[in-house]
């Protein structure tokens, strides 16, 4: 078994290193169960691939000011290819919404190693591994909650987190309160477009690129960018 998460994310002193703790997290018996599983069955599409099936660290730039807070990584996207955001729709989605505005060095990603880069951004999942039926349970979120908090205190330049659906802005607000920031009463509420300045941080509220939201309308590439756009504005203050 892998450290307790708490532990781990405390002992990692750079990027690196907590991306190498996620990677080898075994702390939840039932996710590990379920990317594994996927990663033995998977989909027609990918039969001949070979599945990451590990904890899913989070991609971009190190001296990033903005942070992206997605819920978790797809049974076939991320938890295939091992970066997060890559090889799925939901990660079609917003990566040409951040080539679209300068953020991504290309408006897709197949697998790790493409050459995609992220300038002055990094991607993340609150939960590392692929929960069934994409709903991570609270327990689960709370248990890995402190890599959150740990990518958040590395990324020493980090002005600007956009959180993709509630579940992410609620995840952001509870990794800021854990390392002491005060977070406004009453809660500030999430929504698409949202903002709340927490100390040195504005968060910038996105709904999710799942499908979901994107079949139906919910969320546009227009929106999206610009979402992206206003947390570029902040940024740069």
């Amino acid at each position: 078994m892998s450290a307790d998460p708490r532990a781990a994310a405390a002992a990692a002193r750079d990027l690196p290193a907590l991306d190498a703790a996620i990677s080898i997290c075994d702390a939840c018996p039932r996710l590990v169960a379920w990317r594994e599983e996927q990663a033995r069955v998977k989909v027609a599409r990918f039969r001949d691939e070979t599945y990451w099936a590990h904890g899913v660290p989070g991609f971009g730039d190190p001296a990033a000011r903005i942070l992206l807070v997605g819920l978790a990584p797809a049974a076939h996207g991320g938890n295939r290819t091992g970066r997060v955001f890559t090889g799925d729709a939901s990660g079609d989605f917003l990566g040409l919404a951040m080539n679209a505005v300068g953020l991504a060095s290309q408006p897709t990603g197949r697998r790790a190693g493409d050459g995609l880069r992220l300038d002055g951004a990094r991607v993340l999942a609150a939960v590392r591994c692929a929960p069934p039926a994409n709903k991570p349970t609270p327990e689960e979120q709370a248990r890995c909650l402190p890599y959150l908090a740990r990518e958040i205190e590395l990324l020493r330049e980090l002005r600007v987190i956009v959180p993709l659906g509630a579940l992410g802005w609620d995840a952001t607000l509870r990794a800021l309160s854990s390392l002491g920031h005060a977070i406004p009463v009453p809660r500030p509420r999430f929504g698409h477009g949202a903002e709340a300045r927490i100390d040195r941080y504005t968060l910038v509220g996105s709904y999710h690129p799942s499908q979901r939201n994107t079949f139906t309308g919910t969320l546009t590439q227009a929106m999206l960018r610009a979402v992206l756009e206003r947390a570029m504005e902040v940024r740069g203050r």
